[in-house]
């Protein structure tokens, strides 16, 4: 683990997606190609987010809101963001970069006025889902093999990301 004193969470610019590619092949096995990228950025900037060390992209987080049934509200058509990806770099972990970047996103969902949030989370992530836990998401319900691998994922949500 690197300690990191000074980083920064700024928006995503156009020149960082081959450093944002590569971080999600070295930390997901779920892999995007540049053009989804790319089409979340244009549609919502605000939430698309990068944690910078010495100006060197070491995260991310990607968003999208989302117009269809509430996960936390039965039959409840409403606004919703959708936390889509986040990822940092293993040897930054644990110096509060995915707290940052779960932050600022919100922050960035409150301008786009949603209802609520939500997102997936593979169930063995004891890690990523304490730290949601402390955003006030909590598990809606289990999706039977959700990822390519075969594992199950929860879908976590919370209310207006204020």
């Amino acid at each position: 683990m690197v300690l990191v004193e000074g980083f920064e969470i700024r928006p995503f610019k156009s020149s960082d997606i081959d450093q944002v590619v590569q971080i999600n092949l070295a930390c997901l096995p779920e892999h995007y190609d540049q053009s989804f990228f790319f089409e979340l950025y244009y549609r919502f900037p605000k939430t698309f987010l990068v944690a910078t060390v010495h100006d060197e992209a070491v995260g991310y987080i990607m968003c999208r809101m989302e117009h269809g049934f509430s996960e936390m509200r039965r039959f409840n058509l409403i606004k919703k963001g959708h936390i889509v990806s986040i990822a940092v770099l293993s040897e930054y972990r644990r110096n509060g970069l995915g707290k940052a970047l779960v932050a600022k996103a919100l922050e960035g969902m409150e301008e786009y006025s949603v209802g609520e949030c939500y997102l997936e989370v593979r169930v063995s992530n004891k890690p990523a889902i304490n730290l949601y836990k402390k955003f006030g998401f909590t598990v809606v319900r289990r999706i039977g093999s959700y990822y390519k691998d075969g594992e199950d994922a929860f879908v976590m949500a919370r209310g207006t990301p204020s």
